[in-house]
């Protein structure tokens, strides 16, 4: 059997604003009994915030003129009176029922524009600082007193002084633009890796050719010289990286896997591993000894163009053309940590050799990340307005960073200074379209800096021993706000 139906009251339809509005109401009569009545303000109370105020921000004023009182005519009163008046100055409320004095008023303070009217000059204003007309009657405006307050100096770090880098050497040998660069760890040689498919391996003291390595079919994009081993290894786009045995001069292993062009190479600095990113989008790790592959870091949506391996963690951070930075954790093959802070291709990053800290460049803005966590610190006060294929920074905190456009910049690491704007040119019989700057890398002291460009060229850079603080000071300029983007 079915029980007794009970009949429902029919709700009536009510809109949205309707129930909004009882709802409001009824929140009213719960927490506000006295509608449209503000709560009194407790006057003595802010008569003594108010007094104490004034004297903390205008105690320095006091009794700052060095002159007697003098009386002020009529005219000059009404002028005063006028600029009390005006709208344009900032008015400091004052105590409720307190009159405006009579005499004193030079030691009052006029907050308001720079410039005075000419004729307020013969009000004589003492001190350096201005004086302030208090608006009475007006205490129930809370006004900012942003305008009078004392300039705090910037606490943006100076720019260290560095000399200005000049090119003492242009090396030509290649018959392609030069790709890539590593140098030797003993210091003695360097070699670059260019679009003619082959590897040149020069004396750093002299710029003089020691040897040409052939063995790739495409462009070579990636260089490293191992500091424990007698080992280079190279990768290019023609998805070969290859080992190669310095001792013997020729190839003695190939790391096969990677489904496109390899564009950038590094190896870890403790672990015997070797990590390459190219335009399959992942970051391969490589077992050096066995060729076999660890991991295959996949996460990019686009070409890995850059990357660089610490001792801890995170050991493996990789940029790529979809304008991500990555952080991976070895131990597992996953990500830790991504960096979307840019709008455009990651295609260089530069780890500082003695800080806990890298730079990444893309076209939009040079940034500066902490590590572990990669908080951002700061972008670089100066942006270089191209793509900006290569980045390197040396002990002394000076960075560099080349352009497409042939741009060399010149960076203090710590402020973000940019202290030299140099531009390369191009050798006789190239294209001025050919001033572009594929690869950089300081020697192992970190006094010369070496530039792979596309007219065929490495050209070496120093700095100038002539130059002092007098001859080249630093124009800074610290920065208003600093974008957090």
């Amino acid at each position: 059997m079915s029980g007794p139906t009970m009949e429902m009251e029919p709700v009536e339809p009510q809109s949205t604003k309707k129930l909004s509005l009882k709802s409001l109401k009824r929140a009213l009569d719960l927490f506000s009994p006295v509608h449209g009545h503000i709560a009194p303000l407790d006057t003595e109370s802010k008569k003594i915030r108010l007094s104490h105020k004034i004297s903390v921000e205008y105690g320095g004023i006091k009794g700052t003129g060095s002159q007697p009182d003098r009386p002020l005519g009529a005219s000059a009163q009404n002028r005063v009176q006028k600029i009390a008046d005006s709208s344009s100055v900032l008015a400091l409320p004052g105590p409720e029922g307190s009159k405006a004095p009579k005499e004193d008023t030079h030691n009052s303070l006029v907050v308001g524009p720079s410039l005075q009217p000419k004729a307020l000059n013969d009000v004589s204003l003492h001190g350096k600082s201005s004086t302030i007309i208090s608006a009475f009657g007006s205490s129930e405006r809370n006004l900012s007193t942003s305008a009078i307050m004392e300039r705090i100096p910037s606490k943006w770090p100076r720019p260290l002084w560095h000399p200005p880098w000049k090119n003492y050497r242009v090396i030509s040998g290649h018959l392609g633009w030069v790709r890539s660069v590593a140098f030797d760890p003993s210091n003695t040689w360097f070699c670059t890796g260019s679009a003619d498919r082959t590897i040149k391996i020069w004396d750093v003291a002299s710029g003089k050719l020691k040897l040409t390595l052939t063995g790739h079919i495409e462009q070579v994009r990636g260089l490293a010289v191992s500091t424990k081993h007698t080992y280079m290894f190279s990768a290019g786009d023609d998805k070969l990286v290859k080992c190669w045995d310095l001792e013997q001069n020729k190839v003695i292993r190939s790391y096969h896997g990677h489904l496109s062009g390899v564009y950038c190479l590094a190896l870890h600095p403790t672990i015997d591993i070797l990590l390459t990113g190219g335009r399959d989008s992942v970051c391969r790790v490589w077992d050096i000894r066995s060729k076999m592959q660890i991991y295959a870091l996949s996460g990019h949506e686009n070409t890995v163009c850059s990357v660089f391996a610490r001792p801890t963690d995170p050991q493996v951070v990789t940029g790529s053309h979809d304008s991500t930075i990555k952080f991976w954790d070895l131990r597992y093959g996953k990500t830790m940590t991504t960096l979307t802070h840019h709008k455009k291709s990651v295609r260089a990053m530069a780890l500082h050799p003695k800080e806990n800290c890298f730079a990444s460049a893309s076209a939009d803005n040079i940034k500066k990340f902490n590590l572990p966590r990669g908080e951002f610190l700061h972008n670089m006060l100066s942006q270089q307005k191209t793509i900006i294929n290569a980045m390197a920074v040396n002990d002394e905190g000076v960075m560099a960073t080349g352009g497409d456009n042939g741009s060399l910049w010149f960076w203090d690491w710590k402020s973000g200074h940019n202290f030299q704007q140099a531009q390369t040119i191009v050798q006789p019989g190239s294209l001025d379209s050919e001033a572009g700057i594929y690869a950089l890398s300081y020697d192992v002291t970190g006094t010369r800096l070496i530039s792979c460009e596309a007219d065929k060229t490495i050209k070496m850079w120093k700095e100038d021993e002539h130059a002092t603080p007098e001859t080249h000071p630093v124009n800074f300029r610290p920065p208003k706000d600093i974008r957090r983007f």
